[in-house]
């Protein structure tokens, strides 16, 4: 829908009354989430903002609007964003071999498998990753919790974790020739240092400057700064009895590396200005971020007829086996996982939307002009509790469109 038509009718007062209905019922299933909030957007302002339960599951402090979350893989978008600037600039050329920006990418090989004494099986591989590959998660990079190479890697050879934010941790084999499947992984942190290798900068300030300044984001930062910590939800462990467990755990801060795909804390407010910049063709509120050109190309189908395809849980801690709308086709624009058929919650095809490791999930519906955002701090990923209550307030969302 262009910005001329009118806009669809939303019973914003019917809305409220259900989403509060979910949030509650989240924080009070036999299988509780700790604390939740949500909020949705128009292209102008929060047409609904919402918190239920606590920042702590043992503890006193109701969650509040303004509460501080890691918000692991929707820091995706936003290095996707910085790395479209550049090529706005004419600095980075999407389908150039990504080595050309970052030299660590020159000796990357492929793995294949591990031998009879249990060494991993390398080779070469028969092209270098593109820039637009590690946006469109075809480059070749995995994560450990969805894919057993890895995994056996981290086990058995000590290869770092991405939690741990730190150099090493990037310096893993790809799993695939470049462009010849799509699987989910450490693709996007690769592209955080094509686009600090051509800023020359560090990531982080490449946000505060060009993104987050743009969009007045003052809430966002890849450092667990002082202010955020009295307003931090706590990370919670669902055990398989379904209880919850408040975890002692926190991202490196300040990281050694800025990770583009998933290092960042931020609040629900602060990333439903994000999700505006992308409802109002790349305007900020206190300017433009992306050209409205770019923000059309961007949000098109990047992957060609390569499939978004489930996610294996090969962690159980850290992931549980998770897809949305199974059964449909999904595909991938540069930032975004795209839904090409109308999605069983109402969402358009066409729309755009992804998740973060903790059970965070969002949508951005350019046609309708809204988008909304659901926060929780649990692992694993792919929560049958906050997972299937997102999906409820989606669709009560689309419900109360009409």
């Amino acid at each position: 829908m262009t910005q001329t038509q009118r806009p669809p009718k939303f019973d914003s007062r019917a809305f409220g009354v259900n989403a509060d209905r979910i949030l509650g019922a989240a924080t009070t299933d036999p299988a509780p989430v700790a604390g939740v909030v949500a909020m949705v957007t128009n292209r102008d302002v929060n047409v609904y903002e919402g918190s239920a339960g606590r920042r702590r599951i043992d503890g006193d402090d109701a969650v509040g609007l303004d509460d501080v979350f890691a918000i692991f893989s929707t820091t995706k978008a936003i290095t996707a964003t910085a790395a479209l600037q550049l090529v706005e600039a004419g600095e980075l050329d999407l389908d150039a071999p990504a080595k050309e920006y970052v030299p660590d990418l020159n000796d990357v090989q492929v793995i294949e498998g591990f031998d009879s004494n249990g060494e991993p099986q390398l080779r070469a591989p028969k092209s270098h990753p593109t820039t637009r590959q590690l946006l469109t998660h075809t480059a070749g990079f995995g994560y450990d919790f969805f894919d057993e190479h890895y995994k056996r890697l981290a086990e058995d050879f000590g290869q770092p974790s991405v939690i741990t934010a730190t150099a090493e941790a990037l310096r893993t084999p790809l799993l695939f020739d470049p462009g010849s499947k799509w699987q989910y992984g450490t693709n996007i942190d690769w592209a955080g240092q094509v686009v600090e290798h051509i800023e020359g900068a560090r990531l982080g300030d490449v946000f505060e400057t060009k993104v987050f300044a743009p969009l007045g984001m003052h809430n966002t930062s890849f450092v667990l700064r002082d202010d955020f910590r009295p307003r931090l939800a706590t990370m919670h462990a669902r055990e398989a009895t379904g209880e919850l467990t408040a975890m002692e755990f926190e991202l490196p801060s300040p990281p050694e590396v800025d990770f583009g795909g998933h290092g960042l804390y931020g609040t629900v407010r602060d990333y439903m200005k994000f999700i505006r910049m992308w409802l109002n063709d790349g305007l900020g509120e206190h300017g433009q971020v992306l050209r409205p050109e770019t923000v059309e190309m961007a949000v098109k189908n990047h992957l060609g007829d390569l499939p978004v395809t489930m996610l294996p849980g090969v962690i159980p801690s850290l992931s549980n086996d998770a897809e949305f709308f199974p059964g449909q086709s999904k595909s991938w624009s540069l930032p975004f996982m795209i839904n090409n058929e109308k999605a069983p919650t109402g969402r358009p095809a066409g729309g755009q939307g992804w998740a973060g490791l903790a059970n965070l999930f969002y949508w951005i519906d350019r046609e309708n002009g809204f988008g909304g955002f659901w926060a929780t701090q649990i692992l694993p990923f792919g929560d049958p509790t906050s997972f299937t209550k997102y999906m409820e307030f989606e669709t009560a969302f689309y419900d109360a469109l009409g």
